[in-house]
């Protein structure tokens, strides 16, 4: 069998009989589509060919990029659109490009040389590591829209790069946090070193003067430690005093300020034992744990950002004389009448004056396939006009438009969540008041025992209670869960995920995409005369060559296209192949070309299509959604939990009740918008129900920030992903079945370790009282529980089931792929 001929741009396969070819490097090279070959030939005719020489993969094919008009880049030349990103310094003006495309080394080079080689352009300089393009010219001889062209010319999509301020400012605490931590750990190790040598335990035999250097040397590197590591929990706690509410931060502010003033104490007297090591250590475990918490809140504050790209930045509005003038969206009023063209995304609510087409809803719905939409019909921001242009009159803009309310939803969805961490903060509230006044008593009383040991007393009974190991046991046990689980495929981006797996006992199931693949794929052709399937399928392809239907990608890249095509949305295509005028789509739609009735449909499994011509049908097509191979363990593991199993779908045809009974589901609903989802989840939870929701798309955010634990598909929208508990990033649903043993041992170890944690303060806290643990025992009793919290959690490591650790290495591959 021989193997296609690689695309020599972008590395597609060739279709046979392509005709699409140009000499490179002195040799002739075949193309996979006309935009490869214009690709090539633009970096040939400006002496830039050498690129692929250079490069070390396939450049991406450029008609992967959206198709932007003229006029819309021409917006970019505009002063109050220039005015955020772009700076000026006397003549030339200076911005920050981001560049999609980019593959290897050799497109940054190509990037540099073509830009520099125009006229008025003084500086390109191409980051390789996050595609930021930075570039200097003069824009009284070239405008920005001509080198965003340019860049288009030799395959390459840019845009104006500006940075998220929330974004940004989450990943410089990031950064910092990471310094933080850093600064304790190598400072701890080198305080640790000084104050042990200070030990009568290792009898060292140092001299006096020596025990002085190594007593300032621990102060001096601790002094970092505290003032710069570990000024949030000092602010962290002088908040909490003013607003009279305890947390940690201030029985952690009480311990790591008291033994770095007993130490200086000790350093300035000569008396006492230095508590330095104990600071670091503090140090060092808490902001760890305090990173942790970071990175999560990190990932759900990406949701809003994204929900930026849903819109589009521009559309063409149409004045009284019919006439199109490209503005930006923040320019839209309502009333406006907007013209949008196939491909393109709607802009606002709204209602259709003139036009048909089919518009995919899969942003409301989660469904991929179209639905037509005709004169009268309304349509939603954000989705995407398929097949023919539309007039639409505008009806909501901004916070009144439905996807507005969808992010509404989300946002209260979040609101009603937190419960358990609410009655943790109660629950840590009254535990360290209770430390607090018994710390107070302890050093009354030793004040009248013994004034000279009263502070001494007290500080071991704060180092000794310190809630370290309590604050351990769960983040350590969770972050140990977490990296076996991702060796399986499943992500975790919330911790209370392993434990409230052991509470569940409902399950909700989103079809498309979650439980089925969520693309159609040519399940079957059926010859009705003299063509055999090959010659059918070449006859569907030609005619769904140029389409952007998703019915089109089921029938892969033909080496031909149809002539004359025409889209009649809702029923299917026109056009002529080889002189002779066929029809593909909906089977009246077919039989009215040859005049004879629709042969009746085969089966009721999938959705059929009809092939003919002038004389008649030529062919059944058969299209299906297939489901996913592992759906069926996964509903049997759900019900051998025992749990009650909903399959909940935006999809409204009869494939909800077909996949209900091949998966045997009994309760299945199909045609639900986001909000009868998530009035359904809620009436589920008024029942006391604990639900766990799994989805793929925007439809499901709402459902999946409500329930107790939501988990997302990998190959799901990234705010469907940012939103959920867990990802399943390598889109095995078995990996979710091998979640529950691990949830079960997790919730042991957890418990385990708050027993510990608990028992070993309950029991220090008498003898501290007493006086019989002397500052350096309470550190070491402290460090040891914190140690032994830590190896049990790191029992949870590396447990993954065998069979599956296969996949982890590929976990991002069938992601990226959708």
């Amino acid at each position: 069998m021989s193997h296609p001929t690689p695309c020599y741009h972008c590395g597609l396969p060739v279709p046979s009989g392509s005709r699409f070819v140009a000499p490179v490097l002195g040799e002739r090279r075949e193309f996979c589509c006309p935009g490869c070959q214009a690709v090539a030939e633009a970096i040939v005719q400006g002496g830039l060919e050498s690129y692929y020489r250079h490069r070390s993969e396939p450049s991406a094919n450029p008609e992967a990029f959206p198709q932007e008009l003229s006029d819309e880049l021409a917006l970019y030349d505009r002063p109050d659109v220039q005015q955020p990103f772009v700076q000026h310094q006397g003549d030339l003006a200076e911005t920050c490009l981001l560049v999609e495309g980019i593959s290897c080394a050799a497109c940054g080079w190509l990037i540099e040389k073509h830009l520099r080689s125009l006229p008025g352009v003084a500086e390109a300089r191409l980051n390789l590591s996050n595609h930021r393009l930075q570039v200097r010219w003069a824009d009284s001889q070239i405008p920005l829209s001509e080198l965003l062209k340019s860049l288009r010319r030799v395959g390459y999509a840019a845009h104006p790069y500006q940075a998220d301020k929330a974004a940004e400012q989450l990943a410089s605490e990031n950064r910092r946090a990471l310094r933080q931590i850093g600064m304790a750990g190598l400072l701890w190790f080198q305080v640790m070193m000084a104050t042990m040598a200070t030990w009568p335990e290792f009898n060292l035999d140092l001299s006096h003067s020596f025990h002085v250097i190594l007593r300032w040397t621990a102060l001096i590197l601790t002094t970092p430690i505290v003032f710069y590591c570990c000024g949030q929990f000092f602010r962290g706690a002088w908040r909490d005093l003013r607003t009279r509410h305890l947390t940690m931060d201030v029985s952690v502010s009480l311990a790591i300020g008291g033994a770095y003033l007993a130490g200086i104490w000790s350093t300035l007297t000569g008396q006492g034992e230095l508590y330095f090591d104990a600071v670091g250590m503090f140090a060092l475990f808490l902001l760890a744990g305090r990173y942790l918490e970071r990175r999560a809140r990190e990932r759900t504050a990406a949701a809003t950002a994204q929900l930026v790209n849903l819109l589009p930045g521009s559309c063409l509005r149409l004045d009284a004389d019919g006439q199109s003038q490209r503005i930006l969206l923040s320019e839209l009023q309502l009333g406006d009448q907007v013209l949008v063209q196939p491909g393109a995304l709607l802009p606002a609510d709204g209602r259709i004056l003139s036009g048909q087409s089919s518009v995919d809803e899969s942003l409301l719905t989660g469904e991929y396939l179209p639905l037509p939409r005709g004169v009268g019909d309304q349509v939603t921001a954000g989705t995407l006009n398929v097949e023919g242009p539309l007039t639409v009159e505008v009806q909501a803009l901004g916070d009144n438009t439905r996807l507005s309310a969808i992010v509404r939803l989300l946002e209260r969805a979040q609101s009603e969540k937190p419960r358990l961490a609410e009655l943790a903060d109660r629950v840590a509230h009254w535990f360290l008041l209770i430390v607090l006044l018994v710390a107070t008593v302890i050093g009354l009383v030793w004040w009248q025992i013994d004034s000279d040991r009263a502070f001494w007393v007290v500080l071991s009974l704060l180092v000794a209670t310190c809630p370290c190991a309590l604050s351990l046991a769960t983040p350590t046990a969770l972050t140990a869960a977490t990296g076996s689980l991702h060796k399986l495929g499943l992500l975790l981006t919330r911790g209370h995920v392993l434990e409230g797996l052991n509470q569940i006992d409902t399950v909700i199931f989103d079809k498309t995409g979650t439980l089925t693949e969520g693309r159609l794929t040519l399940r079957a052709i059926h010859p009705l005369r003299d063509l055999d399937q090959d010659a059918c399928l070449a006859l569907a392809a030609a005619l769904e060559n140029r389409s952007e239907h998703p019915i089109a990608r089921a029938f892969g890249r033909a080496a031909q296209a149809a002539d004359q095509v025409e889209s009649h949305p809702g029923l299917g295509l026109e056009g002529w192949v080889r002189e002779r005028r066929l029809r593909i789509g909906q089977p009246d739609f077919v039989a009215a070309l040859h005049g004879q009735p629709a042969p009746a449909i085969p089966g009721d499994q999938g959705q059929w299509l009809l092939l003919g011509d002038e004389q008649g049908p030529l062919a059944w097509l058969v299209l299906d959604d297939r489901l996913r191979a592992d759906a069926p363990a996964l509903i049997e593991a759900c019900r051998e939990q025992g749990w009650r199993i909903l399959l909940l779908s935006g999809d409204s045809s009869p494939m909800v009740g077909e996949i209900a009974r091949q998966l045997g589901i009994e309760e299945a609903r199909g045609g639900l918008t986001p909000d009868a989802k998530l009035e359904v989840l809620q009436q589920l939870r008024s029942k006391g129900r604990k639900v766990l929701m799994l989805g793929d798309g925007v439809n499901d955010v709402p459902v999946l920030a409500a329930a107790d634990i939501s988990v997302a598909m990998g190959s799901a929208t990234d705010l469907a992903k940012t939103s959920a508990d867990a990802v399943l990033l390598s889109n095995r649903l078995d990996s979710l079945v091998q979640a529950l043993p691990i949830a079960r041992r997790t919730r042991r170890i957890i418990i385990e370790n708050l027993g510990w944690a608990t028992a070993y303060n309950g029991l220090i806290l008498p003898f501290a009282a007493i006086g019989w643990v002397t500052p350096a025992w309470a550190a070491i009793g402290m460090s040891v529980s914190s140690l032994l919290v830590v190896l049990n959690a790191l029992r949870l490591s590396g447990q993954p089931t065998p069979g599956h650790q296969a996949s982890a290495g590929t976990a991002l591959s069938p992601a990226t792929a959708d």
